[in-house]
């Protein structure tokens, strides 16, 4: 067993309070986006869960796309096409995932990139058919926020993009810190991670919107459900979210960075506290939300996750590895698995095409990599 592996096997540690195979955590349920109504239907009623396998396999099946400048966001369209932002020039540009072909859509407005600031994540409007919208986390000169941009793919390219129409701001930036990760929801509401920018007590202060997951309605209002009355703020706690994945029925995890010692993977509690920067990795406080497995930083640095068939796929920038870690529920069934160590250099993101395929991208060029001919990527993976 290699190393890494022996070590993730002892790091694996017990799940949050949700029991396992119950329902979904309270205010996730089957909406409407374009109404933002939540049921109560339980997704889980009824049914037996499956249990991933302790061990699975990935195998790249080519490269997609390369020749990328600071990728960081990966968005699919429903019509086919993924869309990729550029952390540093502030563009979002459109993949053909069958050819490889690359069209420029056009800059985002208002982008200041700076340190791991930039134009970060992306998400499509849940009604993208009829009014589509994309919508935008990134770092102005003054914040973090998220805009919503009008893709006009009838337009010449470079100019296919609207002016930003700003959803939600003031979102606290710094060099470091500054979340970026986006998507909505299975109850068609808008998740944002963020960071506390660099400011520890920003993340247990439920007042400010630093080191938190956010949920909120396509407009940005705070949405229905929420823990904190009037208040977007879902979880608390955290050092720096940047990964978002909801399993199928409607749970939602998240990976978070940690400072010098412990990684983490979280099964997300409305309401919950994180820890940090009290606690880093698991806490005999119980005050605290423990994760469901936690990696020393050299191993993981986590940014985007995905979900697919009862496992989490976790990408990892400084441990240069794409993490597998199936779930029984809320919690880790089995010791993470390390694939791709080294051969890709540093993962950003991941996101799930099919139950057995992932799209991966590389960070390579966002100037603490190695950049290789042909940095960044993004690659094609089956995935068990």
């Amino acid at each position: 067993m290699p190393a890494a592996l022996a070590a993730a096997a002892l790091l694996l540690t017990a799940g949050c309070s949700s029991g396992d195979g119950g329902p979904p955590f309270p205010g996730v349920g089957t909406t409407t986006a374009s109404k933002g109504k939540s049921s109560t239907a339980d997704p889980s009623a009824g049914a037996t869960e499956r249990v991933p396998p302790a061990k699975g396999s990935v195998k790249v099946l080519r490269t997609v796309a390369e020749g990328l400048k600071t990728p960081w966001g990966l968005a699919p369209l429903p019509d086919g096409g993924l869309l990729v932002s550029s952390r540093d020039e502030g563009t979002i540009t459109r993949v053909d995932e069958k050819t490889g072909r690359t069209t420029e859509l056009g800059r985002v407005s208002g982008v200041s990139a700076a340190g791991e600031g930039g134009l970060l994540g992306l998400a499509v409007s849940p009604d993208f058919a009829s009014d589509h919208m994309i919508y935008a986390y990134f770092t102005s000169a003054s914040d973090n926020r998220i805009v919503r941009v009008l893709y006009d793919e009838h337009r010449p390219a470079g100019d296919q993009l609207g002016a930003p129409d700003t959803v939600f701001k003031g979102i606290p930036k710094g060099f470091i810190h500054n979340g970026g990760r986006i998507a909505f929801g299975p109850d068609g509401m808008l998740y944002a991670g963020t960071g506390e920018s660099g400011q520890r007590g920003l993340a247990q202060d439920r007042k400010s919107l630093g080191g938190k997951i956010l949920r909120m309605t396509p407009e940005g209002e705070p949405a229905p459900g929420n823990p904190f009355p009037g208040s977007p703020v879902y979880s608390y706690g955290h050092r720096n979210v940047q990964g978002l994945a909801w399993d199928d029925r409607q749970r939602l995890f998240a990976s978070e960075f940690g400072q010098d010692t412990w990684d983490e993977l979280n099964a997300i509690k409305p309401g919950g506290d994180y820890g940090w920067p009290t606690a880093e990795g698991r806490s005999a406080d119980p005050a605290y939300q423990n994760p469901i497995a936690q990696w020393h930083t050299d191993d993981a640095s986590p940014s985007g996750i995905a979900q697919t068939d009862g496992v989490v796929w976790m990408a990892g920038l400084k441990g240069r590895r794409l993490w597998r870690v199936p779930l029984k529920g809320t919690t880790a069934s089995a010791a993470p698995q390390a694939f791709l160590t080294d051969e890709y250099g540093r993962l950003r993101t991941v996101v799930a095409a099919d139950p057995h395929k992932l799209w991966l991208v590389t960070s390579n060029t966002d100037g603490r990599g190695t950049p290789k001919k042909g940095d960044d990527r993004i690659l094609e993976l089956e995935v068990r």
